[in-house]
């Protein structure tokens, strides 16, 4: 089990970060806000031109991903935490439907859906760069992040 300084903040900020985490920060920074992760993992695209490290912290219910060229910073994040808020919701409290009508709320009206063989279902707000996924009808993970340097030009722009 990893012991963490700070107590985590786990407010999903679309566009922006996780909590005092924002999309841009270096792995230091997240070390310091939640201490050693409890497991670090790394990925790799098919053809190893893409690489990520993901530091799971288990315990507290979120994972963080650092891409390598994003200069190894933090683009990316996967909670699954019940206490995680989005725009002062608990949204693992929330139906489907409260769910899309609260992303609809904020102007991201555009969304896709799609159901995999083995029952998962996405919902994904592109513009807002947020997958949610459902199991059950119960939603069980939110990923969201900040758009992959691949579809990116050359220069990494992050958010304020």
């Amino acid at each position: 089990m990893s012991a963490h300084k700070v107590s985590p903040d786990l407010v999903v900020l679309p566009h922006k970060g996780l909590g005092a985490l924002l999309f841009g920060s270096t792995q230091d920074l997240a070390r310091e806000i939640y201490g050693e992760p409890a497991e670090v993992e790394q990925l790799n695209s098919v053809d190893e031109k893409y690489k990520t490290t993901v530091w799971h912290y288990w315990q507290m219910g979120f994972s963080v991903f650092f891409d390598e060229d994003a200069h190894n910073t933090f683009t990316c994040a996967e909670v699954d935490n019940a206490n995680c808020v989005l725009w002062g919701a608990k949204i693992f409290t929330l139906s489907e439907k409260e769910i899309i009508a609260l992303f609809k709320s904020k102007g991201y009206k555009e969304m896709d859906v799609e159901t995999h063989e083995w029952g998962e279902k996405r919902v994904s707000f592109d513009d807002a760069m947020v997958d949610l996924y459902f199991e059950h009808n119960h939603l069980v993970s939110v990923n969201f992040g900040i758009m992959p340097a691949e579809q990116k030009s050359d220069t990494i722009i992050f958010p304020n």
